[in-house]
């Protein structure tokens, strides 16, 4: 069986984004996480979530991955992003836009200027 650091290796490898969160990115658990996957879906971001509920080695391992202690987790083609507050602020400073760019990660670049437009 592999390892909690070998399963989020495995997934963040096979995944070019991935976005550890509590619950799901249909029935997120807390609001950090909702947030996040909430500018994913509405950006049109595919991308695969993992539910740190649903397994207490991957919520305890994936902060030990990363060395960062919260949750959601945003990974970019292997990288780590952030939390919600980066995430947030990358998308309304237009830094996730670049980075998606950069990584060849397809959104909906229209859905990205309403959300700036709406919290400008």
């Amino acid at each position: 069986m592999a390892t909690a650091e070998e399963q989020i290796r495995d997934t963040i490898e096979k995944n070019d984004v991935v976005l550890f969160m509590k619950g799901t990115k249909m029935m997120p658990q807390c609001g950090f996480s909702s947030r996040v996957a909430g500018v994913l879906n509405y950006m049109g971001v595919e991308y695969q979530d993992v539910n740190v509920l649903a397994d207490a080695e991957i919520r305890q391992g994936i902060k030990d991955f990363s060395d960062w202690p919260t949750i959601p987790q945003l990974y970019v083609k292997g990288e780590f992003v952030g939390g919600c507050d980066i995430v947030t602020e990358m998308t309304l400073s237009g830094e996730l836009d670049q980075l998606f760019d950069a990584k060849g990660v397809g959104y909906d670049k229209d859905a990205a200027e309403k959300i700036r437009a709406a919290n400008a």
